[in-house]
């Protein structure tokens, strides 16, 4: 989405969502030049059934928000097992696919 970010991240239960995304935003603040917004919205999802319907509603957002005609035309997107491990320099960015 051009100006907010959906992201179904995976940490282990100790950690503090708070902690986590502040630290996320930080590094990309200072990284990327991105400015966020102060506050957020999270929700830890706890069932497999919430997963996949919370899956659904973030690839179908571009849809519903008039950016294309259908999900698989949004070239933003990574997801689980998209990330190239080549090298000897570390993993590479993960590449947008179509699904």
């Amino acid at each position: 989405m051009p100006d907010h970010l959906h992201a179904l991240i995976s940490f282990p239960a100790d950690r503090e969502i708070t902690k986590v995304l502040s630290s996320f935003k930080e590094i990309t603040a200072k990284k990327a030049g991105i400015c966020w917004q102060r506050d957020f919205f999270d929700h830890r999802l706890r069932v497999q059934e919430s997963f996949e319907e919370k899956a659904g509603y973030i690839r179908e957002n571009p849809v519903r928000s008039g950016l294309v005609t259908k999900k698989e035309l949004w070239p933003w997107k990574w997801e689980s097992g998209m990330l190239n491990r080549g090298g000897p320099s570390g993993p590479a960015l993960p590449k947008a696919i179509h699904v």
